[in-house]
Order: C-alpha cells, then structure tokens, then sequence
C-alpha cells in the first residue's frame, strides 16, 4: 500500500493524550451543567468552595509569578530603550535626526517631564553604547554633560559617574568636554544655575554640590592619570574675574585648593594661578589703609558671616548679591584717574567717584584678605596633617560607588559585548613637579633629602611662583607673606629663600637690574623682620653683603668709575645692610667679655668695618637711599657707638637745599631709583583674618628699639630733633605723615612714623581721599 495515500492506516494513529477530533481547529463544545443555573445553593456553595481554594493556590504562588513578571518586563523595556538607541544613532549617522532628536530631549529636564529612574534607564542603557558615540552624536554627549545631574538624587548620581568613566574611557576625545563641566561647576555661580535647570530637586546646599564634582573628578583621574595637562588650562580660564564678589572668589578658590590634595601635580600651577590673583589685587590697595576705617567703620568687618557651602542653594539672600561688583566695574575701571571737577556731590557733600574708590578699596582688602587666608589655612592643614596617599573617598551625601556592572539583563542582547565592569577608583600618588632649589644654600645643612617630603615640594613649588611673579611686582604688599610664613616651618627653608635672593641680586649677571635692586630689598627687609631668622644667619647674609660693597668700593678704587647698573645694584645692597642694622645690632656685635666691653668699648663683626668705606665713599648712599633709612641708621648707628653718619646727613641736606646734583645718580633710570625708596616687601602686615598667621613670626620694631639707657649718650642737637618723634616707636599701623607745629626737614620728615610703626616706606599717594 503506497504510504502517502489518504487511505492509509498511518493516517489513522491514536493521538498520545487528549480526545481524538476530527478537525484541530474545531473545539469541542462545553456541556451544561447544573452548576450554571441560579437557585442550585448545594452547587453554589461547592463552586464557592472550589473557588477559594483556588484563591488560596493563587495567593501562595503569586509572589513567584510577579517577580519573574517584573523581571520579563524589565527586560522588555531594557530591549525597547537598547532598540530605539541603537536606531536612533544608526538614523543620525545616515543623516535624519528624529529620533534622535527625541533621544536629546530625554537629558532636558525642561524639555521632557520624566522621573528619575527613566532617566536613570536611558543612562544605563546608553553605556553599552559609549563606542557608538561619534562626532556626529555631539548634541547627545553634549546633553549629558550639561544636564543638572549634581542636583539630583544620589541614585541617579551614581550611575552618571559610572556613564562619565566609560564613555571617557572609550570615548577620550570627549575629556575636554567633560573637565570644562567641572570647571565651571566650580564657581559660585554654577550651583544656581543647576537649580533652575533642574525640573525637580530637593533642598541641597553647596558643600554637597562640590562634593559631587570633586568625587567625579577623581574617578576620572583614577582612569586616566593624563588628566591634569587638560584640566589645568581649563581652571584657568574659568577663575572668577578680580572684581567678582568674595563669595565668587573664595568658592573658587576653596575647591582648586581641594584639588590639590588629590591631584598633586597641578599643586604649583593652581598656587601660581591663587598667587598671580592675589597679586592683582595687591597692586590695587595703594594706599594707607588707616584712612579707610572711617569710611568703614559702619560696615561689618566680618568678610564670612556663614560659610557659603553650608547655605541651602537659593537661600543665600542678599549678601552674595549686593556685594557683587560686576556690575559697578565702569564706576572704578580707572582708580588712577583723578576725578574732575565737574562731579556730582552726595548729600554729605563729597565727591561720589572718591566714595566709590573708598568702597573699591575696601572690598579690595576684604577680597586679598580672604584669598591669602585661604591660602595659609591651605598651607597650615598641609603641613600640620601626615602626609597620606590621596585617595577618593565618597561624600557623605553619595553612597560608596563601587561601580558594579550593569544589571544582568543586558548581557543577552548587547550587539556590542562592551564590558560594562567599570575599574573602582583609585588614586595614585604620582611624581610632583620638581622645582629647582636656589644654588646657594646658607648653610650645609640646606640639602634636601632623596625622598623629598610633602612639605619642601610645597615650599619648592612656592619658591618657584615667588621667582618668576612675587619678585617682579613691585607694588605688592602682602602676598610676598606666603612665602614669608612657610619659611617658618623649617630652618632649612630660610636658607634657601636667602640663597636664592643673594644669587638674584649679587651673582647672577644676567638678572635684570630693577630685579636685582628688588632681591636687595627683600634681603633687607625679611632678615629684619623675621624672627626665625637667628644669629648665625644673620651673620651669615651680612658677611655676604659686606663683601659685595667692598668688592665694589675696588672695583671703582681700580677703574675710577663703576657701572651705572652695578651702581644700582651697589646702593640696594647698602640700604639693605642699613635696615638690618637698625633692627638686628645686637646680632653683628662679637661675645667678648663683659668687663672688657666696658673698657675697650663694643667689639663688632670684623667684616662691618667696610660700612665705613661705604658711608664715605664717594658714591655716597646716604644721600641716595631713603631718608628714613638713612636718618634711623645714623640714629642707631650712632646711639650704639658704631659709628657717627650725622656729618654726611648734614651735608647731603645742604646740596640739596642749594639744589646741587650730585656727580654721580645712582639709577640709569628713574623707575629704579622709585622703587628703591618705596619698595619694603615685609611692612606691617595689617589684613585683620591673616594676619594671625604673621604674628607670632613678625619681629616689631618695639622689640628691637633703642632703650632710654642706651640713649643716653645721643648728642642734644639730635635728640631735639627725634624727641618728638620716638614716642611712635610702638605704635602700629601703616605710616601717615602729617604736618607738625615746627617746620621740619624733608629728610627728617616721617621719621618716628616710618620705623615707630613698623613701616619704612614713605607715604604712598591718598588716592583722593
């Protein structure tokens, strides 16, 4: 029988269960039953009972179907927003940007309306995507960099970082991108600006915000250890402007200080950055600042009521707005500039340009007193801490962010098999940038170890900013005392500051010599002013010193003429040696026996005996040097039996009241021989919040002044003259000369004010106050 015929028997096997049918599409009809009429109660109430067991069946399984139905859905929607992805980048690469488009929108919280774990979802999914990401998908990598992720919820925070450290680590050309995010959410005014473009968020306060960028900012850093090359510029470019409010200012610079501590390479280029705005508005406060207190005085005095990290964003007030500058930059663009005569007069009658510059002024001082308090703080945590390896720690307001792999779903459908197991952070301790040290350490015991710790890199880093900016500002009156406090730390940093100003202003031919006159000035004025400087040091600067003047003295002896710019370099020295004097006699005089002073007189440093070549030397700087200077060393000079200068004072008074010029200027040029009369680096340091770091380190001229008994045998025409003027040795406070009953010599004038209040420097301008 053929096997294919319909009539064969094998077309006639019994199925293995179920009813035979005629037809598989036909079902078979349901019976009726009693149990479907009404009026039946026995039936009914089996039917119930049928029913609740059942139930009961249902309800003791159901948790098991409902998860594994929520795993299928979970599933299902992760292939949706993979699908849709996927095409919506295929689709932009080929030129149409709907979807596309639409996949945009999802990152504008304005935009779309959306909840957090959607968000969360186009996140996650998009990570198995990062090697898909081309130019052409700019907009989207754009979008989700620029969106308010530092305001949200920790969940969603969570998985941007992850997100953030894959696509960089496929995708680096977006770094750029990414650091300039951060960057700018560095500044006081990101924060706001993240708010209003968040649809919803909670309350959250500034620290946390910054918490946010900082921890991403090491995770980057644990994956790409190049980072700092790019980020650096990109800080630079995004420091608040100097006429910003201190808010701006201090939350800038709050957290690249932050960065320092865990990226140490750029620790010298973001102290630079720090120290070059310091300096801009150093430059700015030229004038005495006792004459501001009563234009102040109804101001609070306090630059931080609360600290802005800790205040709700939106909640800020008043404060941050009112004491904004940006907009009043054009009332004072120009504080050189006198005001005319045609201005208008306030209700208290003075002119309201000098009011503004009053307040310019001021907030000056309050902006330099916040960023150099800042700075000291910096300093003082650094060197008071053990030095540890860095390492990113969450914040507390970001679960520990282990960066577990994605959820397993994925793992079936991914196109692409990009591992989605992201490397935890971890920070690395590398090199610090080297700094050379000065060539003339004053002591052998400058050397710095192989392993060089924390704190001479920092000190190294410091010494380097002062060389190549603090040293070539001339108007600078405070930001020089960064490096004057870190010298305290340790002995061998003195040295090596020393060294490297004598190698600048004694050796090194090549050094410019208005920068030669400056390294002078600081020599001068930090072995009179610092109080860790011993004896032996300033022994030690003074035979240096010395020797310079003497080898000058024979060069002229020989040629009979000296350089005009040796000359220069020749008549800093010499004001230099004359400040120390004045404050450290006691130092330069030999331990002889006490009975043998008494009789043979005080017995000084065999080197000194060339400051008497110097003062009667035809080059003559008493005549050249500042007044004050000159005037209180003769003083000393003379008080302590060291030598008598007053008939060379007298005789430079009378050519310059016959108006005689003498044979030979000192300085090629005017600028040089300004700034050597004007020019003390280390005056009275008056900032009221950072000045608590000079103190305990800042030697006051009343502890070094001239005791009644070792005045005593001063000549009588002399002490008429200074009388007047010793009983402001003590005072403190910067210099104001004002006009006194008797008619007073211009080279006397000032005198008392000058060293009595710790400041030698004449009388800068009024500014129009």
């Amino acid at each position: 029988m053929d096997p294919h015929s319909r009539l064969s028997q094998f077309n006639h096997r019994t199925p293995k269960s179920g009813p035979q049918n005629s037809r598989f599409m036909e079902a078979p009809l349901p019976k009726p039953s009693l149990a479907t009429f009404p009026g039946k109660q026995p039936r009914k109430s089996s039917a119930t009972t049928a029913s609740s067991s059942s139930s009961s069946l249902l309800l003791v399984r159901r948790p098991i179907a409902t998860n594994s139905r929520v795993k299928q859905d979970e599933k299902y929607r992760n292939e949706m927003y993979l699908s849709f992805i996927t095409s919506a980048l295929q689709e932009k690469a080929n030129g149409r940007s709907e979807r596309f488009d639409d996949l945009v929108n999802q990152f504008n919280p304005k935009a779309t309306s959306q909840s957090s774990a959607q968000l969360r979802a186009w996140i996650l999914t998009l990570s198995h995507v990062v090697s898909r990401l081309e130019r052409v998908h700019y907009a989207l990598i754009e979008a989700i960099v620029r969106m308010p992720w530092t305001t949200m919820d920790n969940a969603t925070v969570k998985s941007y970082t992850i997100f953030i450290g894959m696509l960089l680590s496929a995708r680096p050309e977006y770094l750029s991108l990414v650091l300039g995010m951060i960057a700018q959410g560095f500044t006081y005014q990101s924060c706001a600006q993240a708010l209003d473009a968040s649809a919803s968020s909670g309350p959250i306060t500034r620290r946390t915000v910054y918490d946010r960028l900082h921890y991403l900012l090491q995770h980057i850093l644990s994956l790409i250890p190049t980072l700092p090359s790019t980020l650096m510029p990109l800080l630079s470019r995004n420091f608040p402007h100097k006429r910003q409010n201190i808010a701006s200012q201090s939350t800038y610079i709050r957290n690249l200080l932050r960065v320092c501590g865990y990226c140490p390479e750029l620790s010298d280029k973001i102290l630079g950055t720090i120290v070059d705005r310091a300096i801009q508005i150093d430059v700015e406060i030229q004038v005495e600042l006792e004459e501001l207190e009563d234009a102040e005085a109804e101001q609070d005095q306090e630059v931080f009521e609360l600290d802005p990290f800790d205040v709700i964003i939106g909640q800020e007030g008043d404060a941050s707005e009112t004491d904004s500058e940006d907009g009043d930059e054009d009332d004072f663009s120009d504080l050189s500039s006198d005001a005319g005569d045609d201005l208008d007069l306030d209700n208290n009658g003075q002119p309201e340009a000098t009011i503004t510059n009053v307040r310019h002024i001021q907030d000056m001082v309050k902006k330099l007193d916040t960023i150099l308090t800042l700075t000291f703080e910096h300093f003082d945590r650094s060197q008071s801490s053990t030095p540890k390896p860095p390492s990113p720690s969450p914040p507390e307001s970001l679960p520990p962010l282990d960066l577990p792999p994605l959820p397993p779903v994925y793992d079936s459908f991914s196109p692409l098999g990009i591992p989605v197991q992201s490397p935890t952070p971890s920070i690395s301790s590398p090199p610090p940038p080297s700094t050379q040290a000065p060539s003339i350490p004053l002591s052998s015991s400058s050397t710095l170890p192989s392993k060089i710790p924390a704190l001479h890199i920092t000190f190294n880093s410091l010494l380097a900013i002062f060389d190549r900016t603090i040293l070539l500002t001339f108007k600078s009156r405070y930001t020089q005392f960064l490096l004057f406090w870190y010298t305290s730390l340790d002995p061998d940093f003195a040295d090596i500051f020393l060294g490297m100003l004598i190698d600048r202003a004694l050796i090194n031919p090549s050094t410019p010599t208005v920068t030669r006159a400056a390294a002078a000035s600081y020599i001068g004025s930090f072995v009179s002013r610092a109080r860790f400087v011993d004896r032996e040091g300033v022994r030690t600067v003074l035979r240096v010193l010395c020797d310079f003047l003497a080898a000058h003295l024979d060069n002229i002896k020989q040629t009979g003429s000296g350089d005009s710019a040796q000359n220069s370099v020749f008549y800093a020295v010499s004001q230099s040696l004359f400040l120390v004097f004045c404050f450290r006699w006691r130092d330069m005089q030999e331990d002889e026996d006490e009975e043998l002073t008494k009789t043979e007189g005080k017995k000084w440093m065999r080197e000194l005996s060339v400051v008497h070549r110097v003062v009667n030397s035809s080059l003559n700087p008493l005549k050249v040097c500042s007044p004050n200077v000159a005037m209180q060393f003769a003083r000393v000079a003379n008080t302590v039996g060291f030598m008598y200068c007053y008939t060379v004072l007298e005789m430079n008074k009378r050519q310059n009241a016959m108006g005689a010029t003498a044979p030979t200027r000192i300085f090629t040029t005017a600028a040089v021989n300004a700034e050597l009369n004007t020019f003390f680096p280390f005056d009275p340091y008056k900032l009221p919040r950072s000045g608590v770091y000079i103190e305990g380190i800042y030697r006051e001229w009343g502890e070094v002044a001239i005791d009644d008994d070792e005045d005593e045998d001063d000549e009588d025409g002399e002490d008429d003259d200074e009388d007047e003027t010793r009983d402001t040795f003590d005072e403190g406070g910067i210099p104001v000369v004002r006009k006194t009953e008797t008619e007073e010599d211009p080279a006397t004038k000032g005198l008392g004010e000058s060293l009595g209040a710790m400041s030698i420097s004449p009388v800068r301008p009024r500014n129009g106050i």
